[in-house]
């Protein structure tokens, strides 16, 4: 079996950001529902966004674009975090789903700062553009 990554789908970072969009989704779909156009929405918009912008930074034409994209992956992934906190808060979800889903968004994180810190240091290295 080859470790080649050939597409954006052979990303760990990408395969465990699907993961979480489904959690989150399944969470979300037990939440009041006069909160289907608040943080359901955002929610579920931000934990999308965190494998989206993974996929259409890996196909732009260059590195910096693409460290951009994980960038703003990075960023929805922080509003993720802070709305499964504000949705324990409000006791939409209890302290083991709120644990679990943590776990998941810091591996996210985790394996997101080491992709962004690679595609950094190879624009240094090569200074592509």
């Amino acid at each position: 079996m080859s470790n080649k990554i050939s597409t954006y789908k052979d990303l760990i970072v990408w395969q465990k950001a699907i993961l979480l969009v489904t959690e989150i989704y399944t969470i979300t779909r037990n939440f009041p529902m006069e909160e289907k156009f608040g943080i359901v929405n955002q929610l579920n918009r931000a934990v999308v966004s965190i494998p989206s912008n993974i996929a259409e930074g890996w196909g732009r034409e260059s590195s910096k674009n693409y460290l951009q994209f994980l960038r703003i992956s990075r960023g929805s992934l922080m509003e993720v975090e802070t709305l499964i906190l504000i949705s324990k808060n409000l006791k939409y979800i209890n302290e083991d789903i709120y644990l679990l889903i943590s776990k998941g968004i810091e591996e996210v994180g985790r394996i997101l700062q080491g992709l962004i810190k690679s595609i950094q240091q190879k624009i240094e290295i090569t200074g592509n553009t």
